[in-house]
């Protein structure tokens, strides 16, 4: 072999894991898997084409196999994407000179050539020992990344440790994958230190359980393998139609909705039953709980499902709620991914605290979605159908390709005690005793409900029909057949909020 070339293999050969144990100890130390070890996971064979792996840091003395950043192009289960691997044996993953012009230019590629990106988030923020040395005025990684908003689908994972940059990057991300023992933050321990004059531990500013109770965390997974497995679930249903899934029995869809409208179920039960089987995706699960957002294939279709949640607040949409279904509107309006909208709600919640949440900007979100959004929507209407709720779920304004219902749906302009007290407010006023007064509200509430029962209802052309429950899988299939998957667009639709 000549001198030249036994060069190049030898450089090569030394930045593979065989030629570092003393790294890959460190990662099973961390119970973590390495990035070439998460990359080899995350794409198909031996498809992965590295970029840059024989950078060096810009700082003379220091060593660090590709900078601390590993990334090429692969395919992940047949679909070309960019893949880009921060990784933490390398000065604990931080971003340097170099690996932010590596990183900035595969977030190029992707956008040039309209790849999917997944980023494995794994880094302390910014390297200060060679920050200064640089052939640029600029660090435009984020502003990149910032543009694949809407274009092409983005995908994070935090195995362990994301703060400053990397926690920026995580927050730009169309969906963000994490494990329970990581953490992430604007800011690290020692610039929270300097701030604040305190010295905290990672997890202590940010740890998963806090980011999943704010919303920022999409999916909570196991484990790095894990986490690999979602994000190739989530990138497969960029693929809109595929052949057609196995289905559930649908009959038990018949008693999901229990007979007393006080009773509460769990919506996951109608999406589950609905779907393919094993295709369900909930992202930010435990946010906004008021509501579900997945993804699913519905006879080999990728829909969106945004649904309202009677085992929280009764399904009544709060803010958080709001936030989460208008975001997720946004993410399947960008990628051409029709909605199914399964409403059960008795309205917007009420009250004074919900309003210092600033409810009427954040409900506006959800209907300024869907009715912008062009992707065609699909509203099953399960049980309650009252008030701006009802509305701003598919309703008949929001030009549904289909609005149905089942036989316990229950149509009204606000809720029932409610109206009665408006539009029976003298007769009330007029009763005798009290207990008259509740006598006679019952009787006006429950002949206002019978003319809001679903029958009643879709005799005023409320709705395009009322269905039994078991064949609701069957005619959203027969409706989105009489939808064709739309051609790729030549341009962006639309960005996507980052939360």
């Amino acid at each position: 072999m000549r001198h030249d070339l036994k060069t190049v293999v030898e450089a090569q050969k030394a930045r593979l894991d065989e030629a570092r144990p003393v790294a890959v100890a460190k990662q099973r130390k961390r119970g973590r898997l390495t990035v070439r070890e998460a990359i080899a996971g995350l794409a198909d064979g031996d498809s992965f084409v590295e970029y840059g792996g024989l950078t060096r840091p810009a700082t003379a003395g220091m060593e660090g196999a590709a900078d601390g950043l590993v990334m090429g192009t692969a395919k992940v289960e047949g679909r070309p994407v960019d893949l880009v691997a921060y990784d933490y044996t390398v000065y604990a993953g931080t971003q340097s000179a170099f690996n932010h012009a590596k990183i900035t230019r595969m977030y190029e590629h992707a956008e040039k050539h309209r790849l999917p990106v997944i980023s494995w988030l794994d880094g302390g923020g910014a390297r200060p020992h060679d920050m200064h040395v640089t052939g640029r005025p600029s660090t435009p990684t984020f502003v990149v990344f910032a543009r694949l908003s809407g274009w092409v689908p983005t995908v994070g994972i935090v195995p362990g440790r994301a703060f400053a940059g990397h926690a920026n990057l995580a927050g730009l991300c169309d969906i963000l994958i994490a494990t329970p023992d990581s953490a992430m933050g604007m800011a690290g321990p020692p610039l929270v230190e300097a701030a604040l004059g305190t010295r905290f531990t990672p997890e202590e500013i940010g740890p998963a359980a806090a980011h999943l109770a704010s919303g920022v965390i999409d999916v909570l997974v196991d484990d790095d393998t894990q986490a690999i497995e979602v994000a190739k679930r989530y990138l497969a249903f960029f693929d809109l139609a595929r052949e057609p899934g196995e289905a559930h029995d649908q009959t038990p869809l018949r008693e999901i909705v229990p007979d007393s409208p006080r009773r509460a179920y769990n919506v996951r039960k109608v999406i589950e039953t609905l779907a393919d089987k094993g295709s369900v995706l909930e992202l930010k699960a435990a946010y906004g709980k008021a509501g579900v957002t997945a993804l699913a294939r519905i006879g080999g279709r990728t829909v969106g499902v945004i649904a309202n949640q009677p085992m929280f607040l009764a399904g009544a949409m709060d803010t958080p709620c709001c936030i989460k279904m208008a975001r997720f509107i946004q993410l399947c309006d960008a990628f051409d991914i029709p909605l199914v909208v399964l409403c059960d709600t008795p309205g917007l919640m009420v009250g004074p605290d919900v309003e210092k949440t600033g409810l009427m900007r954040h409900s506006a979100r959800v209907l300024s979605a869907l009715a912008n959004a062009t992707v065609p929507v699909m509203t099953v209407v399960l049980r309650k159908a009252y008030g701006l709720g009802y509305y701003i779920m598919g309703s008949r304004p929001l030009d549904p390709a289909i609005l149905l219902a089942w036989p316990t749906a229950e149509f009204g302009g606000m809720g029932l005690e409610g109206a009665v007290n408006i539009i029976n407010k003298r007769e009330l006023d007029e009763a005798p005793t009290p207990e008259a007064r509740a006598t006679l509200h019952a009787e006006l509430t429950a002949a206002l409900k019978k003319s809001g029962t679903a029958v009643e209802s879709a005799a005023k052309f409320l709705y395009d029909d009322v269905i039994d429950p078991a064949d609701t899988r069957s005619i959203l299939i027969k409706t989105l057949d009489t939808l064709p998957v739309p051609a790729q667009r030549p341009q962006r639709k639309r960005i996507i909020d980052p939360f």
